[in-house]
């Protein structure tokens, strides 16, 4: 099993600013605000989290399950 990435860079579908963020290991980032524009990035749908989204690696349990699993969070209701 390879080494689990937690820093992920966002980019805001909005404007282009791109941001390193550190992902938590404990629970799916549903909202991120872009610092440049302000607009509240959401998943898209299918995508468990902002990182699975908008970012340049996936979140932690999607990295340790496979690409193929789709949600990472204990619930797997869609967010709207």
């Amino acid at each position: 099993m390879s080494k689990v990435i937690l820093q992920s860079t966002l980019t805001c579908p909005q404007c282009g600013h791109a941001k390193t963020e550190t992902m938590p290991t404990d629970a799916c980032q549903w909202f991120y605000e872009c610092e440049q524009c302000h607009v509240v990035l959401k998943p898209k749908p299918g995508d468990c989290c902002v990182y699975c989204s908008y970012g340049s690696v996936p979140c932690p349990p999607i990295q340790q399950r496979g690409a193929g699993k789709q949600h990472c969070c204990a619930s797997e209701t869609s967010i709207e």
